[in-house]
């Protein structure tokens, strides 16, 4: 090559790797310097479901039924509603029989809760025997209208110093979603 050949040629070469250079170093650049700030959209969601009611059935109650106490012991009532006594205890023939208590629920369709009951006392004047209460399930599934029904048994203890007389007393039932 002559020598102002070479000399363009050279130039040329120069030029060329001060381009790509200058490339590699914007590209870098670029690629490095993202901006300061950035925004995607996000979403959002919520399930509004029906709420738990549990209503207690007109005219049921925990009825122990009608009983002597003698020395003592216990009432028993199933969830079921069938009665038994312990010890001394006796059922009066023609007396009041023994009956569960009964509650309804209504509530969002097919959900899972769940079913707590308290104990109780029933008195009479300054007379008084506590019970115990058991439901017929701790847990359920609202059905595909939202309903279920349950039920609710106990034991009630005597002493065997109870007076004769009407005991009454209350409890309290709780459904909960979970």
């Amino acid at each position: 090559m002559t020598g102002r050949r070479l000399d363009g040629f050279r130039r040329t070469v120069s030029a060329v790797a001060l381009i790509v250079t200058l490339a590699m170093v914007t590209a870098t650049t670029a690629r490095a310097a993202s901006g300061n700030t950035s925004a995607a959209p996000g979403t959002a969601a919520g399930t509004v479901v029906a709420p738990i009611v549990l209503t207690h059935t007109a005219g049921a109650a925990l009825g122990f039924g009608s009983f002597t106490v003698g020395s003592g012991g216990t009432i028993v009532v199933t969830a079921a509603g069938a009665g038994s006594t312990t010890s001394s205890v006796a059922f009066v023939p023609g007396g009041a029989g023994v009956t569960a208590d009964k509650f309804a629920l209504t509530g969002d369709v097919s959900r899972n809760f769940t079913i707590s009951t308290t104990n109780g006392t029933v008195t009479s004047g300054s007379r008084s025997m506590a019970f115990t209460t058991v439901p017929s399930a701790t847990t359920g599934t609202t059905s595909a209208s939202g309903g279920y029904n349950f039920s609710v048994g106990g034991t009630l203890t005597a002493t065997g110093t109870e007076t004769p007389g009407i005991y009454t007393g209350t409890y309290s039932a709780t459904v909960t979603y979970n």
